[in-house]
């Protein structure tokens, strides 16, 4: 049996080949993410599957759904993960290359209820990672990662015979049907698929063409697990700029971009302007609130303040629930209300029955752009985002800050926020009208401006975004004259990821 995993194995020494290393950061509030290497080793991996495998027996469960992303390590990954299954006497089911997306939508071709995704999503390369569920749609969030984290750590895993691999042909293929089936499209459009040379690039295009997308203009869809051009992450500038870019060259009508593991969807409309997930979820939740009357919509603590004062939206009788950031959270809240769709600025799209089966899906959210899109035959993207109000939202920005420090120091500026708010005092002339502290601090000031600080779930880093009603040069102020010498006062925060 495996000793229980060490934390300070050095590569290249005789006891990291022979002992699991496994560092405790790894274990996110939703999902685990390490530097595979100097944080986790495949015999530490091989321990995870064996604390995964004893915490879904505990929960009454055996048969599991297994996948893995286009890195060159994830393979490897993924064999040791269900190694340790295996050994806790798990039922693995095997599909092979896979996004996040396909290997929830086998849970329900496969009828298994749980799932471990090998997948480092957006990170870069050298990142590796698990997403993980036992109740379909949902997946873990706190309370399991927290219970998994001290079965694996304390080397808590019991293991059990039966336990048994079956490699499952066909799911990628039942999975890229059942998406394009949501959706016949009449209108004639042209679509950019980027997809950043990561996995999405196997099934993105094929997807769209069997929407009916008349012409796919394929960016970077070549598996390469270099990532030779930019890392697959649409919510980076990089890769925005370079779906603008192709957009403006072949006059296409929207350019949709997936990240490393398909679960998020970017979208740049027909003038090259990137709309960010927030908005487009507005302008799907105004459409599709005309079609569902009453709808309920979860949107996380980063997007727009717009949702809470839109006029469509309260005509139609639509409610919104802001919520925590993070996909395992909007997913969670999106079911347990019932609510017709669920969206978060990072790009995770979220739509429960007719639209979807309530998990994140990048290309469900590119058929529910196309569709809004087909039934506005006379209207252009850019046409549906001018007639949203108007607000100045920033990017996701993201000091550097350690995962050891990072909720530590974001305690202090939610104590700040709330010291002044008590004292009375503004930001920038305007008082503060509220504090939403249900994932760090987002200050709502009295015109409906806000600014929000919170501790990355899956990075060690900070997240900050902004948003003005009055300007953007308002917007850059809120940045730089409040949020970022804000942080700047604790010398833990370092580098910002990009900036305004």
């Amino acid at each position: 049996m495996l000793l229980a995993p060490s934390a300070d194995l050095v590569p290249n020494t005789l006891a990291y080949e022979n002992q699991p290393l496994v560092k405790a950061t790894g274990f996110r509030e939703y999902d685990a993410r390490w530097l595979f290497g100097p944080d986790i080793n495949l015999l530490g991996v091989e321990a995870l599957g064996m604390g995964l495998g004893t915490l879904i027996q505990q929960m009454g469960q055996t048969k599991i759904v297994v996948g893995h992303d286009f890195r060159s390590y994830s393979l490897s990954i993924k064999q040791a993960l269900s190694l340790g299954l295996i050994q806790a006497g798990c039922e693995v089911l095997d599909i092979g290359l896979a996004l996040s997306p396909i290997a929830y939508f086998a849970q329900f071709d496969l009828d298994a209820p749980c799932v471990a995704m090998v997948t480092a999503s957006h990170n870069e390369n050298g990142w590796t990672g698990v997403k993980m569920g036992a109740q379909r749609p949902l997946t873990f969030g706190p309370d399991e990662m927290g219970r998994l984290k001290d079965i694996v750590l304390g080397g808590g895993w019991e293991l059990r015979p039966g336990g048994s691999l079956t490699h499952v042909a066909g799911v990628a293929e039942r999975y890229v049907a059942d998406v394009a089936a949501g959706v016949s499209l009449k209108r004639p459009l042209k679509v950019v698929c980027a997809c950043g040379n990561g996995t999405a690039g196997a099934f993105a295009a094929e997807a769209l063409r069997k929407m009916g997308v008349a012409v796919v203009y394929e960016m970077d869809c070549d598996l390469d697990w270099t990532f030779p051009r930019y890392n697959p992450n649409p919510e980076d500038q990089e890769m925005l700029h370079e779906m603008a870019a192709a957009v403006r060259q072949y006059g296409a009508d929207c350019a949709l971009g997936f990240d490393g593991d398909g679960d998020r969807c970017g979208v740049v409309d027909d003038e090259g302007e990137e709309i960010f997930a927030d908005k487009i979820g507005l302008m799907l939740a105004r459409d599709l609130s005309v079609l569902h009357k009453d709808a309920t919509f979860v949107v996380d603590v980063k997007s727009t303040g717009l949702y809470a004062t839109d006029e469509v939206l309260a005509a139609n009788g639509a409610k919104t629930v802001y919520w925590k950031t993070g996909h395992s959270y909007i997913k969670r809240k999106t079911a347990e209300l019932k609510a017709l769709a669920g969206f978060e600025k990072s790009g995770h799209f979220f739509f429960n029955d007719p639209i979807g089966r309530g998990y994140d899906d990048g290309l469900v959210a590119a058929a529910a752009i196309l569709a809004m899109l087909d039934r506005n035959p006379d209207k252009k993207l850019s046409d549906l985002k001018k007639a949203l109000p108007v607000a100045y939202t920033s990017l996701t920005m993201s000091p550097h800050c350690p995962d050891e420090e990072k909720y530590g120091v974001v305690d202090k500026i939610v104590a700040e926020y709330e010291a002044l708010r008590a004292e009375g005092g503004t930001i920038l002339g305007r008082k503060i009208a509220d504090l939403i502290t249900v994932n760090g601090v987002r200050v709502a000031l009295e015109d409906g401006s806000w600014v929000l600080v919170r501790a990355s779930s899956n990075k060690p880093e900070i997240v900050v975004v902004v948003e003005s009603t009055s300007s953007a040069d308002d917007m850059r102020a809120l940045f730089h004259n409040e949020v970022k010498p804000r942080l700047g006062k604790h010398p833990q925060v370092g580098g910002y990821n990009q900036e305004i």
